[in-house]
């Protein structure tokens, strides 16, 4: 029977948006394991690390070569036979390290219903027909786009940025205002309103956009902090001076100069996070982050990118929920079924689920500070990746015990107790490492 703990040989993809050379966090965990000659190229850009059995980049056992896929379809126990029956004996999420030195595309992601179609439409463009919902957990300082922002700040740009106004039209820029002024809690309405007029962005002329853009580009050099008649409460002129100006030295003239004025603005410091469900706009900006999805690729692109655009497909899905940047994040609370024992000078160490409201995946935060600090994880009835990203320590399960440090990726099968220990050199070195799961809840409610 195969061993429930096995490390994984993870794929680095290469993208422009990636962080270059060794500052990349992807390119740095990639090289921590042996695989076929890679080595980190100072100019080149890594963007994200692969853990799962996605086809696209399947993670491999780094004993044997073979994949993940094959492992858990040749032994169903690694997997839970609740979860195998669920998911077609296959991992139901993906895991993914993304080290971004530029803006991604301003994106959503199809529902299960739309990436079907999308799929059996256009399964170049669209390899899978699953959802994508996915989560965000940042390693480093992170910046991104994140959801629609409150629409009293949509209108105020609309108001007081004339570059903006000029690509949308008079006409529509003043009815989005009126109508939200006059009917606030028409969620209805208003959606239908947002939606128009952030269609209007995405479908002017590139030569309307090229003229609108110039403009911007000016006041916002010009104007600083002033910009935008000094932003609004969640986003400052200054900051938004800032972005016009780095985002137009990496894409030019470009739709996503003005449909960052439609969406939140988000920092996050490491260990805060955000879910974003299916149909959900966001971009991210800078960082690194661990990020956990459904098992599927499927993108729907409209700026900040020179791949494959669907304008029309990506207004038309979107929910046009509208809410504060507060609103937006995901609070973590401890994980319950953890043991810590921390070593007897150390403080501090924590276990920190993050649990969105989805079946295909959770994710655990564990940091452990101080030499011989443990985390001893209950078994589940499902499949578990862990990836280190900071520190170093051992891995056990059963009598199976391995060393695990930076950029060591582990598969720990259903049912196995996992322990996690602690090497630090020091009382303030921090051992931390990220653990997705999924269990079929039924399973753990006794249902």
């Amino acid at each position: 029977m195969q061993v429930p703990l096995i490390r994984l040989q993870c794929g680095a993809n290469s993208y422009d948006w990636g962080k270059k050379g060794s500052d990349s966090a992807a390119a740095r965990f990639a090289a921590a394991t042996p695989s076929d000659g890679f080595t980190i190229q100072d100019d080149k850009p890594y963007a994200e690390l692969w853990m799962g059995t996605h086809p696209s980049n399947p993670s491999k056992d780094l004993t044997t070569g073979r994949t993940l896929l094959d492992l858990v379809q040749d032994n169903q126990a690694l997997l839970a036979s609740s979860v195998a029956f669920k998911y077609e004996n296959k991992l139901p999420f993906l895991f993914k390290i993304l080290s971004i030195g530029k803006a991604l595309s301003i994106q959503a992601h199809p529902n299960k219903k739309l990436a079907e179609k999308l799929h059996a439409r256009d399964p170049k463009n669209y390899p899978d027909d699953n959802h994508k919902p996915e989560m965000a957990i940042a390693i480093t300082p992170f910046e991104g786009f994140c959801g629609f922002r409150p629409l009293a700040e949509i209108s105020h740009f609309l108001e007081n940025v004339p570059a903006l106004r000029q690509l949308v039209g008079d006409d529509k820029a003043q009815s989005f205002i009126d109508t939200v002024k006059a009917n606030p809690d028409d969620k209805t309405q208003n959606k239908k309103a947002l939606q128009t007029v952030f269609g209007a962005v995405l479908s002017a002329s590139e030569d309307d956009l090229a003229k609108a853009t110039s403009s911007l580009v000016e006041a916002a050099s010009s104007q600083g902090a002033e910009f935008a008649a000094g932003g609004v409460s969640s986003t400052s002129g200054s900051v938004l001076s800032e972005l016009v100006t780095r985002l137009h030295s990496h894409f030019g003239s470009d739709y996503g100069l003005f449909v960052l004025f439609f969406l939140n603005f988000i920092k996050l410091s490491p260990g805060e996070a955000l879910f974003l469900q299916a149909d959900d706009i966001h971009a991210y900006v800078s960082g690194d982050i661990v990020e956990c999805m459904a098992s599927s690729d499927n993108v729907v692109r409209a700026g900040f990118t020179p791949k494959f655009k669907d304008v029309d497909t990506l207004v038309g899905m979107l929910t046009y929920n509208y809410a504060p940047i507060e609103e937006q994040k995901m609070e973590p609370v401890d994980y319950p079924y953890v043991t810590l024992n921390r070593a007897a000078y150390s403080s501090g160490s924590e276990a920190k689920l993050y649990d969105p409201p989805i079946e295909e995946f959770s994710v655990v935060r564990t940091v452990l500070r101080g030499n011989g600090s443990k985390a001893t994880f209950d078994p589940l009835d499902g499949p578990s990746i862990i990836i280190c990203t900071g520190g170093k320590g051992k891995i056990s399960v059963g009598p199976t015990v391995k060393e695990i440090k930076e950029g060591y990726v582990y598969f720990v099968g259903a049912t196995a107790e996992c322990v996690l220990e602690s090497e630090a050199d020091g009382d303030e070195d921090e051992f931390v490492t990220f653990k997705a799961y999924c269990e079929v809840e039924e399973t753990r409610n006794g249902a």
